[in-house]
């Protein structure tokens, strides 16, 4: 489920209402057209309409970083189903029980970091939504979907870093990372491999996949 509430959401309802009644008075009533008057109508014509449309923006903008929301196309359900299972040992379900990371998992992981990373990564999130509604992924099977569909691109080790530093006492102990610490810099060992910390979503890989 979704959030039930938020400020932006309540924002969104109080100043909608507002430019309701101003203007539905002004319709029942049709006062003069007084300084008074004119300032109401400014108010319920442009400022609260305005005031709803950031709000409402802010409000959707924070829905789409909630699970529930990335799992709400068919295609998505069993990456959701596996995310939420408290017995999956996949790396995206062992992410989501953290109390940090749990309420926005997959926005989390799959950001792009930056001073942009918030914009491009809703503009990267609008790419899925035109291929599933024009670019025929809402008419495929699970199936077909987890057999054809990969990521874009390579999944960056510095999105693992943005928690996981690669500066730590725990991360240096460990002789793999040390000894590969060049070729994780450079994406060319994937930190998400089944010879490392496992693929994030197993089911969606082929088994030639899942042994290399």
């Amino acid at each position: 489920m979704g959030s039930a509430f938020t400020p932006f959401g309540a924002l969104t309802l109080v100043t909608a209402a507002i430019a309701a009644t101003i203007l539905l008075h002004h319709l029942l009533f049709r006062p003069k057209l007084t300084p008074g008057v004119r300032m109401r109508l400014l108010l319920g014509l442009a400022v609260f309409p305005f005031v709803a449309a950031v709000a409402s923006t802010g409000s959707g903008m924070v829905r789409t970083t909630e699970p529930t929301f990335c799992g709400s196309c068919h295609v998505m359900e069993t990456h959701l189903q596996d995310l939420q299972d408290p017995k999956s040992t996949s790396l995206a379900s062992r992410h989501s029980r953290s109390h940090i990371i749990g309420p926005t998992a997959c926005y989390t992981c799959h950001a792009d970091y930056g001073m942009l990373g918030y914009p491009l990564t809703k503009l990267t999130g609008m790419m899925h939504v035109y291929h599933y509604y024009l670019g025929g992924f809402r008419s495929w099977s699970l199936e077909k979907f987890h057999a054809e569909i990969r990521t874009a691109k390579p999944y960056p080790n510095q999105n693992c870093q943005q928690c996981h530093s690669g500066t730590l006492a725990s991360f240096l102990n460990v002789k793999e990372h040390v000894s590969l610490a060049d070729e994780l810099a450079q994406n060319k060992v994937s930190c998400a491999s089944a010879g490392c910390h496992g693929v994030a979503h197993p089911f969606s890989k082929t088994k030639e996949e899942l042994s290399r």
